[in-house]
């Protein structure tokens, strides 16, 4: 859009807009040609970004096991994760589930968690009391192919802020998590947003 566009639509000072868009050329996000416009990129600072820590699902594993955080759920229904093509293939039905994970009364993550329902049938108590990781690699049977993490860093919104109780904009890690039986389906997605400060431990985005 215009500047006059921007301007009426955010009702800021010409000015204000001149300097929001400096300050995303300069990161890399936006592209100003002379005598064309500007141009929003592909490829800016913000794809680069994205940090990636390998591990194993192993590991992550062992690192929760025997970790009994305090939850609280906020919601619990059938919802599908947003999936992408790379994931796998989905399952019919998950069961969703979004809490606050909390340690001597501090609330250090908000997590959306995806089970393939036909995994959760198996051990719905254990899946509400417990934390997920373990208890999917402990079911008999079970194969987990394939797991993948990403991790960026990013800033709390609104929503998050209020849950966590921190200043808008605090500094967050964005985790997500997709595993996989031996067939390709897509049996639990996590996604999680750490506080900055807290240390979760090892952040795995390679195959176990």
């Amino acid at each position: 859009p215009s500047l006059e566009q921007l301007m009426g639509e955010f009702d800021v000072a010409r000015v204000t807009v001149r300097q929001a868009i400096s300050l995303l050329t300069g990161e890399g996000l936006l592209s100003p040609q002379r005598g064309r416009g500007t141009f929003v990129t592909g490829t800016g600072a913000g794809a680069k970004r994205q940090l990636r820590v390998e591990t194993t699902l192993g590991d992550l594993v062992e690192m929760y096991k025997g970790d009994k955080p305090h939850h609280d759920t906020l919601e619990e229904g059938e919802r599908r994760p947003r999936l992408r093509p790379a994931d796998g293939r989905p399952a019919p039905d998950y069961v969703y589930m979004r809490r606050i994970h909390s340690r001597d009364d501090e609330a250090y993550c908000v997590i959306s968690i995806y089970i393939d329902k036909r995994v959760f049938r198996r051990a719905p108590a254990r899946f509400r009391k417990e934390l997920a990781l373990p208890v999917l690699t402990s079911l008999p049977g079970l194969k987990i192919a394939s797991a993948r993490q990403t991790l960026n860093i990013s800033k709390a919104d609104v929503e998050t802020a209020r849950l966590l109780d921190i200043p808008l904009n605090s500094p967050m890690a964005d985790v997500r998590r997709v595993l996989c039986a031996r067939d390709g389906t897509i049996i639990y997605v996590a996604e999680i947003s750490y506080r900055g400060g807290f240390n979760p431990g090892p952040l795995p985005a390679g195959a176990a």
